[in-house]
């Protein structure tokens, strides 16, 4: 084989490899994360069994935190999670001033977004939310004590088999 069959070859090869090297190698497709989907969110539509109680028990700096408005209820899929993570920088568990919060400037969710989260009132430090299906959600929950600022309180809970659960908060 002439040098120019033989680098010909090489070239051919190294090609074919490289093209290999960049094609997906199985499992699920990648998802841009800040992208909305409504179809990420039909499972949280569905009606069913399960529920989530919960209580307001957080302490800092030796006070205790109450409710200071409604608690909401968000789908965890791949664009809420992002948001969840920029805005709390977490996507277990936080607790947040509500102007850090506020002052993360990130695009307004639009309305496909909001019809998808639910909110109950917070009576005695107590909330609810019922009839919910499986699957994974975040608890956000505003918060306030005797002479400080408000908080935001975010939690991740995964409900299964159609069972209640409790949290706290």
């Amino acid at each position: 084989m002439s040098a120019r069959a033989l680098a010909a070859a090489l070239a051919l090869a190294s090609t074919a490899v490289a093209g290999c090297a960049s094609a997906p190698m199985g499992g699920p497709p990648t998802i841009n994360p800040g992208v909305f989907r409504g179809d990420d969110f039909s499972w949280s539509e569905r009606s069913g069994s399960a529920a989530i109680s919960g209580v307001i028990t957080h302490r800092s700096d030796g006070r205790s935190y109450a409710c200071a408005g409604s608690v909401g209820l968000t789908p965890d899929t791949p664009y809420t999670r992002n948001r969840i993570q920029r805005l709390y920088g977490a996507v277990e568990r936080a607790a947040v001033p509500e102007a850090d919060v506020r002052s993360r400037n990130l695009a307004d969710p639009g309305e496909d977004y909001r019809r998808f989260t639910r909110s109950t009132t917070c009576q005695n430090n107590r909330f609810s939310f019922q009839d919910l299906p499986d699957g994974s959600w975040f608890v956000i929950a505003p918060v306030q004590a005797q002479g400080a600022d408000r908080l935001v309180l975010m939690r991740r809970v995964q409900t299964r088999g159609g069972r209640p659960i409790s949290i706290e908060l």
